[in-house]
């Protein structure tokens, strides 16, 4: 049976109207440095952030979780950003600012399985539970 490794992650979290402190968790970036793991997971909710800003440019903000992706995976399409080692990249995305798109505090925790992690982090803090039809 494999041992569990350590990770770090953040949520990301999109901030709408940033006078107003309010934000969706959009996603979670976990890195996994012992398993060489730097992985994302996003899902921009539309209809929330909508209720937040009612006039937020969700294309825009699309192809930005996309950008934040893009650096995650490493993807040289990305800039040079993208061409870092993972824990750079990992510092780089989770570094404060005071934009639209925002990581949230970092975290750490154990797990077997990063991906596994990661999956259940994004189902708990980010998915939300579909409601019933009434």
């Amino acid at each position: 049976m494999a041992e569990a490794s350590p990770y770090a992650y953040a949520l990301v979290r999109i901030v709408p109207v940033i006078e107003r402190e309010e934000f969706v968790n959009a996603g979670v970036i976990l890195f996994a440095r012992t398993r060489d793991f730097l992985g994302c997971a996003l899902h921009l909710d539309e209809p929330l952030v909508r209720a937040l800003a009612p006039d937020a440019d969700l294309p825009w903000l699309a192809r930005h979780l996309e950008a934040f992706r893009a650096v995650c995976e490493g993807d040289p399409a990305a800039g040079p950003v993208a061409r870092l080692p993972a824990h750079e990249r990992f510092h780089w995305l989770t570094a404060p600012r005071s934009t639209i798109i925002q990581p949230g505090p970092v975290h750490a925790g154990v797990a077997v399985s990063p991906a596994a992690a990661l999956a259940e982090l994004f189902a708990a803090r980010v998915r939300r539970p579909a409601t019933a039809a009434t």
